[in-house]
């Protein structure tokens, strides 16, 4: 079994706003765990390129490794960028379609504050090599929607980065990293090839293409902690089979959410 560490950054900034703060870290030591990557001598994937190689379409590399970031942030842009360009290291960033700035009337969503990428952006972005997917349009609970919501909360987020990008977009990532066997069957119908979840564990070359495993990097991330993720350890590896306690959760969820009308973190 090859051990495969999804990285899962959401801000890279000094001055996070504070909804994301525990999830944020500093230019400094984004940039100093971009050397930590790099001293492995690992190869570092796309998400594209790694849901591709688990469709059966190539092999992985001895030391495989991938990146990304959710949200949308705009310190992506002007922090998190500029030093995995220095470092030559890819990178998938996965967007809140209705988060971003400069988006026709009626397609924003609430949203926290910000600053976020522009809609405009996304573009020039791609163009310099990031591969960009779809997290949903505002964020919701997936897994707590009727399932023709979730859809529509899927669906509309690929139509409008595709109508940006004027290209495919085929991998999706769950909001919270919640889903379910509905959420996951919607992706594919959707037309998406691969979707990430959270899970906090390490994917492997035996990992569900629909509910790949990531490792969260928050503020209090030590360096210890993430090399000996980028060693395989220091994390379950991630199961296909779903735990029974998942289930109980989502199902919990579900229930609140009846109850509260509550759909995201920001309604």
């Amino acid at each position: 079994m090859t051990v495969v560490p999804i990285l899962l950054y959401h801000s890279v900034s000094g001055d996070p706003p504070a909804w994301i703060r525990p999830l944020s870290v500093t230019p400094e030591v984004f940039s100093r765990h971009l050397e930590l990557i790099l001293a492995t001598g690992a190869t570092v994937l796309s998400v594209g390129e790694y849901a591709s190689i688990l469709g059966g379409r190539g092999s992985l590399p001895s030391r495989p490794i991938v990146i990304t970031v959710d949200d949308g942030l705009a310190d992506f842009r002007e922090e998190a960028l500029p030093a995995l360009r220095r470092a030559g290291i890819p990178v998938t960033l996965f967007v809140t379609t209705g988060f971003l700035e400069g988006l026709a009337d009626g397609e924003e969503a609430k949203r926290p504050s910000g600053p976020w990428l522009d809609a405009s952006e996304l573009a020039d972005l791609r163009g310099d090599g990031v591969e960009i997917g779809a997290h949903s349009h505002s964020h919701p609970y997936l897994d707590t929607l009727p399932a023709e919501e979730a859809r529509a909360e899927i669906a509309r987020s690929k139509e409008v980065l595709e109508d940006l990008l004027g290209a495919p977009v085929p991998s999706l990532a769950y909001p919270h990293g919640y889903h379910g066997p509905t959420v996951r069957r919607l992706a594919q119908e959707c037309g998406f090839d691969s979707a990430c979840a959270v899970k906090n564990a390490l994917s492997s070359d035996s990992d569900d293409r629909f509910s790949l495993a990531r490792l969260t990097v928050r503020s209090t991330t030590t360096d210890a902690e993430l090399e000996a993720w980028l060693d395989g350890r220091g994390a379950p590896v991630a199961t296909a089979r779903e735990q029974a306690r998942t289930r109980a959760w989502r199902v919990y969820r579900r229930g609140r959410a009846l109850v509260t009308g509550r759909r995201s973190e920001w309604s």
